[in-house]
């Protein structure tokens, strides 16, 4: 007797918006039912009948699934966690502890820049290279009264420590330290402070600039800037292509051709 198996017909995606798109979804996260075997596309085709104000963001959209960046053509299962991300603008520390030395953390809190540069520093440095973000008074000017940061935390720390890890390997520095700070800044605060320590002075300022520079397009952390007269999220840069989710994967623009 052959046993008889109850195939699904249906799964469950937990959907996150983040920057302007919370707005136009109307929350921060919600929870799609679609048919079983559907890839990214089938989602995201979905949520744009649902929000079409979404669809005007194609084009700079990127988007994880399980807090990796992915294609359209990626299949989707039941519990994924996909993210829709537009273009980014850059209480106790918060810290990937799955890495083995910790360099990258998120906070609530004042960054203490002295704690930050008492910890990266030993007697074989030659430099360490800093860049410290500021809440400037007035963007294209417009008075700015503060700003409000967010982030996919989860994502972005996995990206941070990463990137602390490239320049590392790449640049041939010793250490590096990147803190962001999220909620409400006020003008004059640090937003971002990065710490980068080698025994030259060259390497550790152009990996300190290169992580900035990267950190800026392509780490989930959105920011809104409250004016005298309203508030707006501010644009973000793009997205670097190959990141953006209406890319083909690969091996399938490889099989297009």
């Amino acid at each position: 007797m052959h046993q008889s198996f109850k195939y699904p017909i249906a799964m469950r995606i937990k959907v996150l918006y983040f920057g302007q798109l919370q707005e136009i979804a109307g929350g921060r996260n919600e929870t799609a039912e679609i048919p079983a075997g559907s890839t990214l596309n089938d989602l995201m085709s979905a949520l744009y009948q649902k929000f079409p104000g979404i669809k005007d963001y194609e084009a700079s959209l990127a988007i994880a699934v399980n807090q990796e960046f992915a294609r359209m053509d990626h299949a989707l299962g039941e519990g994924d966690e996909v993210a829709l991300l537009p273009p980014v603008s850059g209480g106790n520390i918060q810290m990937d502890r799955s890495a083995p030395s910790p360099r990258a953390a998120i906070t609530v809190d004042v960054i203490s820049q002295a704690s930050v540069m008492n910890s990266i520093k030993r007697p074989e440095d030659g430099a360490v290279a800093v860049f410290d973000g500021i809440v400037r008074n007035q963007t294209r000017g417009r008075q700015t009264l503060y700003l409000e940061y967010d982030t996919y935390l989860e994502m972005a720390l996995k990206q941070m420590e990463q990137l602390a890890e490239e320049a590392i390997k790449n640049y041939k520095v010793r250490d590096v330290r990147i803190i962001h700070r999220i909620g409400k800044l006020q003008i004059g605060e640090t937003s971002i402070f990065i710490a980068v320590a080698s025994a030259h002075r060259a390497a550790a300022m152009d990996a300190c600039r290169w992580l900035i520079d990267t950190i800026k397009k392509t780490v989930p952390i959105w920011k809104k800037e409250f004016f005298a007269d309203g508030a707006v999220w501010a644009d973000g840069e793009a997205f670097p292509d190959e990141l953006k989710a209406g890319k083909s994967t690969p091996a399938a623009e490889k099989a297009s051709k």
